[in-house]
């Protein structure tokens, strides 16, 4: 709801950076589906990469877009996440195909839920295919999960359940980011008045949290 009052006045910026994002995961995912086991832990170098790219991006685009969404911040935290993976994998390429997993799956895990977070929020208000995102954000948690405490799940390989992980969250991006898009074109549908409306209700809303908090 309160993105929803903070995009309804202003629209949001590089819409287009999560697609980006969603789509560099997606090939990468695709990638590895023709690495063998044997090489997992020589891809660090690779995984640093993507994660260093990611990052900047993401926290680029959240700092462009703090006065646009209302939940901008977490953004920030997942590009500053993602950043700090990429620097950690970058100066210790020495880690081990058994300690890989968790690194990624956290960092892919927390986007997945912050996916899933933006499509419930989306949901509030109306917005259709809403639950694209949300199935491409849950079948990311999922993996995200399976990756961190049992890569090897159901006899399937450490390579696989990593490809799909990428896959899943990168889906789950690109799905945002035509969400995202929706939002930059609402503003300019909308006429003065109804703005005008919903800025009320903006206030009576935020008015009605800080009730429940006193109480």
């Amino acid at each position: 709801m309160a993105t929803f009052f903070k995009t309804i006045r202003k629209t949001v910026k590089y819409w287009y950076v999560p697609a980006i994002i969603g789509a560099l995961f997606v090939v990468l995912g695709f990638y590895l589906f023709t690495v063998p086991l044997e090489t997992y832990a020589t891809l660090t170098a690779l995984f640093s990469i993507s994660f260093l790219v990611t990052g900047i991006l993401e926290t680029w685009f959240s700092i462009q877009n703090r006065e646009e969404l209302e939940g901008w911040g977490w953004h920030l935290i997942s590009g500053l996440f993602s950043l700090a993976i990429g620097i950690l994998l970058v100066t210790k390429p020495e880690i081990s195909a058994l300690t890989l997993p968790m690194f990624i799956g956290f960092s892919l895990l927390f986007r997945a839920f912050q996916g899933l977070g933006f499509a419930f929020e989306l949901k509030n208000y109306g917005v259709s295919k809403w639950g694209n995102l949300a199935i491409a954000s849950v079948l990311g948690i999922l993996f995200s999960f399976v990756l961190i405490f049992n890569p090897t799940f159901t006899g399937m390989s450490l390579v696989v359940m990593t490809a799909l992980t990428f896959i899943f969250v990168g889906f789950s991006g690109i799905s945002m980011a035509f969400m995202l898009k929706k939002l930059k074109n609402l503003p300019q549908k909308i006429t003065k008045e109804l703005k005008d409306k919903i800025e009320d209700l903006r206030e009576e809303y935020y008015e009605h949290l800080e009730d429940r908090k006193r109480d």
